[in-house]
């Protein structure tokens, strides 16, 4: 595991190399990982929020998507990782560059899983702008934070829910424009932060304002595995990878790579996802009936229907799709009142598809 000391900050950095155990391996939580698997293919979904008791691989699923990850190109010496196939969506180094004609060498790269830890601050998140620097120089002089190595990648925060919610305000923020903004004294400064924003908590150490789950556009309540075949299934792997984690990789390798090959088909067929005025319609009545307020619901639905067509190889979205996706979408969204224990009904749903 490779550790970035920053004074008192600690960003780490999950890779391919880092042994953990297996993402194709984990026994059950399917919807959890579907969930995390339709925001790697179309990250404009809007990340996820996996919501469960302790001990139930909320985070060792997401801290070994890393394995999985597909490479992407990336401009050689930029501290935001720009993707050089989207020019406008590079630093203003980059587009710089391009403008005077200059070259950009490119080099493949893996994603990475980000951990941001609880303790980080607003300044360490975003990024610092050294005044003392402008001022004598007149030059932007610019600190990356997390969001800078975030870029491109997951962005990955275990209990969500203890973190600040003016430091949620600004992942959410950062996540959904693509940009992080940075304003000191008057001084301002922006850069490319596009990520998957991937959070997990326990609800019995507190919940998130409505506010903020709405802002999550997949969320997955988990919990442990009941029956006695399944969980002595979970055991018999754990301890099997304990004895020997770099076999136990090395055994299901063939199995990790058809599940990157396979995201990556899925990013490469996901334009040509196709979704008929009939299924939009669907969507559309589905929010109405489930009560949602406002559009991003019915948007976010369309875009993880077309990303589920896409991971099963489909041009074409189908009712399916919907009842797969919709309770991913919907359930945090339900209103609540005070004390309520609101769950969805996907019998209810079924009707509601006409399936």
């Amino acid at each position: 595991m490779f550790f970035k000391e920053n004074g008192n900050f600690r960003l780490i950095i999950m890779t391919t190399n880092t042994l953990l155990f297996p993402f194709v391996r984990v026994v059950g939580q399917e919807k959890m990982k579907k969930a995390l698997l339709l925001n790697i293919i179309d990250p404009g979904i809007g990340g996820v929020l996996i919501k469960g008791e302790k001990g139930t691989a909320k985070s060792t699923s997401v801290r070994s998507l890393a394995q999985i990850l597909p490479e992407r190109p990336t401009v050689v010496g930029c501290p935001f990782h720009c993707d050089p196939r989207y020019p406008k969506r590079m630093c203003m180094q980059c587009q710089e560059k391009v403008n005077a004609g200059i070259q950009l060498e490119s080099k493949m790269m893996p994603m990475s899983v980000i951990e941001l830890p609880l303790s980080a601050t607003e300044d360490r998140v975003s990024g610092t702008l050294d005044l003392e620097h402008v001022l004598k120089t007149g030059e932007k002089k610019f600190e990356p934070g997390v969001l800078a190595q975030a870029n491109g990648n997951v962005l990955y925060v275990d209990e969500v829910n203890l973190l600040d919610d003016h430091i949620i305000d600004l992942l959410l923020d950062s996540a959904a424009m693509g940009v992080n903004y940075i304003e000191r004294e008057g001084v301002s400064f922006s850069h490319p932060a596009k990520f998957i924003l991937v959070g997990s908590m326990n609800p019995e150490e507190g919940s998130l304002r409505p506010q903020l789950l709405d802002r999550f556009g997949l969320c997955v309540d988990i919990e442990g595995e009941k029956d006695v075949n399944v969980r002595m299934e979970v055991i018999e792997r754990r301890m099997e990878f304990d004895r020997n984690p770099e076999k136990y990789l090395e055994d299901c390798g063939s199995d990790i790579e058809a599940m990157r090959s396979k995201i990556v088909a899925a990013r490469e067929l996901l334009p040509e996802v196709v979704m008929d005025k009939k299924i939009v319609h669907d969507i559309v009545m589905t929010s109405i009936h489930f009560n949602m307020e406002g559009h991003r619901a019915d948007i976010t639905m369309m875009r993880a229907a077309k990303a589920n067509a896409a991971l099963e190889g489909r041009k074409e979205v189908t009712k399916e799709d919907l009842r797969t996706i919709a309770p991913l979408v919907l359930a945090h969204r339900l209103k609540k009142r005070a004390f309520d224990n609101v769950t969805f009904d996907e019998k209810e749903l079924d009707l509601c598809l006409g399936m």
